[in-house]
């Protein structure tokens, strides 16, 4: 079994840490969370040790990986203190938010032949993967377009917003991912536009709420990504991938398929699940799946280091895009 330490006991690393302790092939060996008692309590519901040091955590001779849930900030020093360790890692996105030290550590991890997974649980999504597999099988045959709806349920804290990079590097980030996978080609164009239509007031913190971008590759696929912090009606997730002998459209998901007609009602659905944690909730499960099936197979890791560098630089493009109102290259 693999043993495994969860760094970070915020809203993701609890869900990490579920999963670990769910899984058959995992043993969650402890907890590590150095504000308050967000490690002991996650750590009493789920049966392991806790402790208030990510590093000691690492450093331990029983644990064999790791998954780093905590701040952006410390997600390079806490992977490569562990790839040093020679413990693998599964890291939540971002790496970092600055490229250059993304780059430094991607060198870093690429030279110490480290084992590392950067969590774009999207495309473990059920869904996602169809889409992927469709496209492999040549169902549409050459892909053309790539087109993405992502909008989140509502406003995030003021706080938050100031510590997250942005909308580019925090939300789009995952959609920068898709459309490299989708696209089956790096983009090597980036158009943007951004405004303030939720709150004017993120002008203090130079960031942006709505935004859509497009999105060139050298054979001229293009890709099409729309964002809005704000979506009243629910969580909005919706891909499509069009080609020349077809296209596949990857809808919302709600709780059940029921449609009700009644004599005062024309249609009712269930509304949208509520929000990432829930959509994604088997994505997240696939997500661990596939990082001990690397480790178990000694195959490659299904998202790497890499990938969390390339989805990056397309939010630095993006962002440059709107700033000076000019496409960027890649």
């Amino acid at each position: 079994m693999l043993r495994v330490a969860v760094l970070g006991a915020g809203r993701i690393g609890k869900i990490h840490a579920a999963n670990v302790a769910g899984n058959p092939k995992a043993k969650l060996v402890m907890i590590a969370d150095p504000y308050g008692t967000a490690a002991s309590n996650l750590a009493d519901h789920l049966g392991c040790e806790a402790s208030l040091d990510p590093v000691a955590a690492i450093d331990r001779a029983d644990v064999e990986a790791i998954i780093i849930c905590t701040p952006t900030d410390t997600h390079v020093g806490l992977m490569l203190h562990a790839v040093k360790m020679g413990k693998a890692v599964l890291c939540e996105k971002p790496i970092d938010l600055d490229i250059a030290k993304v780059d430094a550590a991607v060198d870093e991890i690429e030279r110490l032949d480290g084992r590392v997974m950067v969590a774009f649980n999207r495309r473990f999504d059920p869904s996602a993967r169809q889409l992927r597999r469709s496209i492999d099988a040549g169902e549409i045959g050459d892909v053309r377009q790539v087109i993405i709806s992502s909008r989140d349920p509502g406003m995030p804290p003021r706080e938050y917003v100031r510590h997250s990079g942005g909308i580019f590097r925090d939300m789009v980030i995952h959609d920068f991912d898709m459309a490299r996978w989708l696209l089956g080609e790096e983009p090597v164009e980036v158009m943007a536009t951004a405004s303030r239509l939720v709150d004017p007031g993120l002008a203090e913190l130079d960031d942006f709420d709505t935004i859509m971008v497009q999105m060139r590759t050298s054979s001229g696929r293009q890709c099409h990504i729309n964002c809005c912090r704000e979506a009243v009606y629910g969580y909005d997730q919706r891909m499509e991938v069009f080609g020349s002998a077809g296209m596949l459209l990857n809808e919302n998901l709600r709780p059940t398929t029921v449609r009700r007609w009644s004599k005062t009602e024309t249609e009712v659905r269930d509304p949208l699940l509520n929000f990432f944690l829930e959509r994604y909730a088997e994505a997240y499960k696939m997500e661990f799946d596939a990082f001990v099936n690397a480790l178990e197979t000694g195959s490659q890791m299904p998202t790497n280091p890499h990938d969390g560098r390339q989805a990056l630089r397309l939010a630095d493009c993006a962002l440059e895009s709107v700033l000076t109102g000019r496409a960027v290259k890649v």
